[in-house]
């Protein structure tokens, strides 16, 4: 027990470290914010030992289960509130592989979860507390599921339907990526609007026209003027947030042709030709074309942030929407530069009011205090923002209020 209480007092040295080292083992756009924060061997060995011991029994919620079977439709932040009080405690509670801490541990329907309640503390798996069980010290067995390691059936965290557009519709860029896009520049029989079905003509810029090129057909996503994101505290401008259109389809890439004229050659530009294969607004002459990203699916595991987090909602994704529901997207004034990674939950606080109080002697100022009024995990990082989507709220999140580790 002595060195269970010892792993407990290291426990933020824990979240740090797992934290630490699923960055580690994530992509390159997060490697170097990575390196900043060295796992020393000591901050390893604690990090594996905290991580088979499991959370305290006071953790767990109410009426969580001592077996449940994984469905369809589940998600791992559904199966983390039903077992504990604090879903972003989930990797302590799961013991994660520290080398996989970026999945959900290969979670599938059909699997068995059986919470293990000994010692005081409590840890969730796969096997049964003694193995299979049986009488007498005799094995019974009995036919099982074989369950492959298939990404497209891992449990995602989050409800697929509601974050999978939001992979790929909202992109935060610099200033000069959208003017250095392919451009639509007419649309076919003289239309000005374009739609799903439609054929339109596009352009890319002298340095690098819009060519076939060998393989699959290429698919673009249109987007328009791109939108700047401040930061509400400083007033940086964090990326530019670009208008999702819809989506085309290259038919034909752009050419020149040379014709003769008195002597003369004349060359002419052939823009490509394009169809319109889906479409959220109208297209127009101008909307700039950037390349579909292959379709993802994230599987990663909710959790608290390693380091303090003093942030800022920027905005409600949306046309003039300036209040968020649960399960809408926010943008936040947070990105890989400050160590935000997909799956951090943070904590909403609402942004109290500056009020005159004129119950005095004399009117003064005064400034209600900040609220905590929900929760919301990060879904898609860019350097300087972030995606997230609002989970829990018991009042309304609007741009501006704070977000602090949960």
């Amino acid at each position: 027990m002595k060195k269970l209480r010892s792993a407990e007092r290291q426990r933020p040295s824990f979240l740090a470290t797992l934290t630490a080292l699923a960055v580690l083992g994530s992509c390159g756009a997060t490697t170097a914010w990575a390196q900043n924060y060295p796992v020393t061997p000591q901050q390893r060995a604690t990090a594996q030992q905290t991580a088979q011991t499991g959370v305290p029994l006071s953790e767990l919620s109410p009426n969580a289960p001592d077996e449940y079977t994984v469905k369809p439709g589940d998600t791992l932040w559904a199966i983390s509130r039903l077992y504990l009080l604090r879903p972003w405690r989930w990797p302590e509670l799961w013991g994660m592989n520290l080398d996989e801490i970026a999945n959900p541990h290969r979670i599938y329907p059909g699997q068995v979860l059986y919470l293990d309640k000994t010692g005081g503390r409590a840890r969730l798996t796969t096997t049964r507390r003694g193995g299979f069980s049986g009488d007498g010290g005799t094995i019974k067995l009995s036919p099982r599921t074989r369950f492959d390691s298939l990404a497209g059936m891992a449990l995602p965290t989050l409800n697929p339907s509601i974050i999978e557009p939001f992979l790929s519709e909202p992109i935060v860029v610099d200033a000069d990526t959208l003017e250095s896009a392919p451009r639509i520049v007419a649309g076919n029989d003289n239309r000005v609007l374009l739609s799903r079905g439609d054929r339109a003509y596009a352009r890319g810029n002298a340095n690098s026209p819009l060519v076939e090129a060998p393989g699959p057909v290429q698919h673009f996503r249109v987007f328009r003027n791109a939108t700047p994101l401040k930061d509400p505290g400083t007033g940086e401008i964090l990326g530019y947030e670009a208008q999702y259109l819809g989506k085309a389809q290259l038919q034909r890439g752009e050419s020149t042709t040379v014709e003769t004229v008195e002597d003369k050659d004349v060359i002419t530009v052939v823009p490509a030709t394009v169809d319109i294969i889906a479409s959220r607004e109208e297209i127009r002459a101008g909307d700039r074309l950037l390349p579909e990203p292959p379709r993802q699916l994230l599987s990663y595991v909710p959790r608290a942030p390693s380091t303090q987090v003093d942030g800022r909602i920027i905005s409600v994704y949306g046309n003039a929407v300036q209040f968020a529901a649960q399960n809408q997207v926010v943008a936040i004034n947070k990105g890989t530069r400050d160590g935000i990674d997909s799956g951090h939950v943070l904590a909403i606080l609402k942004n109290g009011e500056t009020i005159v109080d004129r119950t005095g002697a004399r009117k003064e100022t005064i400034k209600l205090p900040n609220e905590r009024i929900g929760l919301l995990m990060v879904f898609r990082t860019f350097a300087k923002v972030s995606y997230a989507l609002v989970l829990e709220i018991n009042d309304t999140p609007r741009a501006g209020d704070f977000l602090v580790n949960p």
